[in-house]
């Protein structure tokens, strides 16, 4: 029976090679995806380690402070008396005292770098050696910085912003903008660095100005001379630290932290991958068990003669099984070499979009060779098994008499009910999730098992509703296509069961696509409305640091710019009231009208004053206040003070004002940055050219300010979006190539079995181009029978599972995007047409008197 699996497989080579190809691209997602993992998390790794090598433990500080401890952050406890300590103790080499923080650089031709990401612009300080060097960051041009009014960049950062030694450098640390020299230019192999951050070095003394206090540290590094026990010099440093305010790391845990946090997006990417390869697999099981189960048709009369010599339906089904193995096997080994090329080409792809991985070699290990390799023979041998006890179950007599059996009814009732049960089960559960108004992660895993229960269950009834909708689309192919278009809907509907399992390959990848495109463009629409809802300004004008704000005074100079109507300051805090926290808006209440709209239910814009204030109709509501009622609100002052207020108005609730909406003068004080949020400009008519490049200048243009009219904010907040949507589009495309595959494979084992029908249709008279129109629009018919399927149930999952957007968005409301719903017709119609063409060609080729004769 080994002997008859192996013949078997190489007597079905062209048969069998698209099979290979489902389980070979499903494969290479997988081995890709996790030599891909492993090479990166091996990269900053050995990145980290040699950045950090020779470091034997590292000395942090529990908290870093700002400049004078602002912000409610301890001074840190590391100073230089602590440091030269630590440097006379026995064993230690060398002592590196660090000041760590974050400077925003404006590239050379006035644009930020990573604006929206401070926390990648790293700023230390330089500490040259006695030879004049910082052995931590090798000179590659120029020298380090020396003096107040200079600084230096890694190399990355000094290409990435275009400076050269000798030009003014303009960053920002956390308000206005400042300017060094650029004295020198170093490298580092900090992954921090590597993975896309930047890097600026200041002398000590002055790195200390910006972040710290003159004599303070935020770290202190030690290297260990050759020969020292690290356990043991740690204990002796740890006891030079006092109780609290600083810890211990030693070399070994301090590098993975650095290449765990660095490697975090890719970790996450790496995941996501292998999502996306699964769904590829279990689209590739239905390739696999169709071809198993057309080529066990085939093979009918052959297995008929082995059960009537003697063989056994174990030995069947083992033979079955043992030719999937070998297919799956020698499949999984060409899909691992091609993951190879997949995750090499991943590295230069994803540091084409920013991502700046570090180089490294390709780590391949044993447990990601057989893992890959057990994948594609598992899901081989399981998609088979099932074709393999149906042929185990057919007396040979019956398989000798007649070569393609319709189904039993018993089988077919129970197929459907299961079918029934299924789709039930997954729409009530639907119906359920529909009704949740708070998501929560328990809710979203009902929805996950909601829509498997609905997916399982359309493609368990793909077969009883392929005949009514096929039947449908064969009425315009005959009207359309005379006898070829009835012929071809004939064809589709001879094997419900193979022409549904071909179908819901194709109906598993636009069920997905479909789904996150419906819920990705109704968030969409949300997050654009929530984003400018109530909003009227021309531009809002903020500061990308997490921490920062603008100064008071921002909004009077932005006032006196030419072209400005008006600029409202604005600036929003958290209060403590028996009902909760209430986020109030602080703002110039004569001057807000120009800038936003509220729907106001009472009361009105002018009735705001010193302690009275207007709340949003939802506050109002969850507080249960009233017009004329007081409101105590907690204070942030850190002392059990209340302030009352007012409340005069109740508007419709906006993004613009959030809950509640006071005087600047109520609010402001009770701030914990003390700075504004925002400021709101409304540009005269006309006059509204150029006025971004004004306003920046106005407030020194710092690299931190940001300008955006209505489009930049909606863009730069709602971008994410559809970067996102773009890259699900990509990796599900191989779920779709994969459902390509499978029309492909149906077709042409269609053509092989109906040889002698092709043969008499050409004795009767239909010619070569009515052959090729048949299949063509058999293909047509099994593409558009799966995307019709695929398409409905895709929007009805993104309609049911949009209540768990609804409960954080409140302007979510399901919208179809009908072009793109156009766009996946029209795809399944070109799948249809590009998957019958060597089909097709095959069919139209045969030789009639060869094909009449045939078996």
């Amino acid at each position: 029976m080994l002997r008859t699996a192996l013949r078997n497989v190489l007597a079905h080579k062209a048969r069998l090679l698209m099979t290979a190809l489902a389980v070979l691209l499903g494969v290479a997602f997988v081995s890709g995806t996790l030599v891909f993992g492993d090479s990166v998390a091996g990269s900053f790794h050995n990145a980290a380690a040699k950045n950090l090598k020779g470091v034997a433990l590292s000395v942090r500080a529990d908290g870093a402070s700002g400049p004078g401890g602002s912000e409610g952050k301890p001074i840190t406890v590391l100073d230089t008396e602590l440091a030269r300590k630590i440097r006379a103790l026995p064993g230690v080499a060398s002592v590196h005292p660090t000041v760590n923080g974050a400077a925003t650089l404006a590239a050379k031709d006035g644009h930020p770098v990573n604006a929206d990401h401070n926390w990648q612009n790293l700023a230390m300080n330089y500490l040259p050696g006695k030879d004049g060097k910082d052995s931590h960051f090798p000179l590659t041009a120029g020298r380090g910085p020396a003096a107040e009014g200079e600084l230096v960049l890694n190399t990355r950062t000094a290409e990435k912003t275009g400076y050269r030694i000798g030009d003014t450098v303009r960053f920002a640390i956390d308000g206005p903008a400042l300017t060094k020299k650029l004295v020198g230019i170093v490298s580092t192999d900090d992954p921090r660095v590597t993975a896309g951050g930047t890097l600026t070095l200041f002398d000590t003394p002055t790195a200390q100005k910006l972040f710290l206090h003159a004599g303070q540290f935020d770290e202190i590094t030690v290297a260990a001379k050759a020969g020292t026990d690290e356990r043991a010099l740690t204990d002796r440093v740890r006891t030079l630290l006092p109780e609290k305010g600083a810890r211990v790391v030693s070399g070994a845990d301090l590098a993975a932290e650095q290449s765990a946090g660095s490697s975090g997006d890719s970790g996450f990417f790496a995941k996501l991958l292998m999502v996306f390869a699964g769904i590829a697999l279990f689209v590739g099981v239905f390739l696999i068990a169709n071809t198993f189960t057309m080529l066990i048709a085939q093979r009918s009369r052959e297995i008929a003669l082995m059960r009537a010599v003697g063989a056994s339906r174990r030995q069947v089904v083992r033979s079955v099984l043992a030719e999937a193995a070998l297919l799956g096997l020698g499949a999984s080994a060409a899909g691992f070499a091609l993951g190879l090329g997949i995750a090499a080409a991943m590295r230069p792809l994803l540091n084409a979009t920013g991502a700046e991985l570090p180089d490294g070699p390709l780590v391949i290990t044993s447990a990601t060779v057989a893992s890959s390799l057990a994948v594609g023979v598992l899901v081989t041998v399981l998609a088979a098994w099932l074709p393999s006890r149906k042929a185990a179950k057919i007396a040979p007599i019956e398989a000798l008499s007649s070569v393609d059996q319709a189904p039993p009814v018993r089988a077919l009732v129970i197929h459907n009910v299961l079918g029934a049960l299924l789709t039930g089960a997954g729409v009530l559960v639907m119906l359920h999730v529909s009704t949740f108004r708070i998501a929560s992660q328990d809710h979203v895993q009902i929805a996950m098992l909601g829509s498997g229960l609905t997916v399982s269950g359309m493609i368990v009834l793909a077969p009883l509703l392929s005949r009514p909708l096929i039947t449908l689309a064969g009425k315009v192919t005959t009207r359309w296509f005379g006898v070829s278009g009835k012929l071809a809907k004939e064809n589709a509907l001879r094997n419900p069961r193979r022409t549904a399992a071909t179908a819901s390959a194709l109906m598993i990848g636009l069920t997905l696509i479909t789904a996150l495109t419906v819920a990705g463009h109704s968030t969409q629409q949300a997050m654009n409305k929530q984003i400018a809802q109530g909003l009227t300004a021309d531009y809002t004008v903020s500061n990308s640091f997490h921490r920062g704000g603008l100064e008071p005074g921002a909004a009077d100079k932005v006032a006196r710019v030419p072209g400005v109507a008006a600029a409202v300051p604005a600036t929003s805090t958290g209060f403590g009231t028996t009902s909760g926290r209430v986020v109030i808006t602080g703002t110039d209440p004569k001057a807000f009208g120009k800038t936003a709209e509220l729907d106001f239910r009472a009361g009105s814009l002018r009735d705001i004053g010193p302690g009275k204030i207007v709340v949003s109709d939802e506050f109002a509501e969850k507080a249960g206040l009233k017009l004329g009622a007081t409101l105590d609100v907690g204070t942030n002052t850190g002392k059990t003070e209340k302030k009352k207020l007012t409340v005069v108005g109740v508007y419709a609730q906006t993004r613009a004002a959030q809950d509640a909406l006071g005087t600047l003068a109520d609010v402001f004080p009770y701030s914990g940055t003390k700075k504004l949020d925002k400021v709101l400009v409304k540009a005269e008519p006309g006059k509204d050219a150029g006025l971004e490049r004004k306003i920046r200048a106005a407030l020194g243009d710092s690299p931190l300010l940001q300008v955006q009219s209505q489009e930049q904010l909606i863009k730069s907040q709602g971008g994410a979006m559809t970067t996102a949507l773009n890259m699900m589009y990509g990796l599900l495309s191989m779920a779709v190539v994969i459902a390509v595959l499978g029309v492909v494979n149906t077709l042409a084992m269609s053509v092989f079995e109906r040889t002698r029908e092709i043969g008499m249709l050409r004795a009767i008279g239909l010619d070569r181009a009515g052959i090729k129109q048949m299949v063509r629009l058999e293909s047509i018919v099994i593409s558009l029978f799966g995307a019709v399927l695929g398409i409905g149930t895709g929007i009805f999952l993104a309609w049911a599972g949009g209540s768990l957007m609804a409960s954080s968005m409140k302007a979510y409301e399901m919208a179809l995007p009908w072009g793109r719903l156009g766009i996946f017709l029209a795809l399944a119609l070109a799948i249809g047409v590009l998957a019958a063409i060597w089909p097709a060609r095959r069919a139209a080729r045969l030789n009639m008197l060869r094909s009449i004769q045939s078996a």
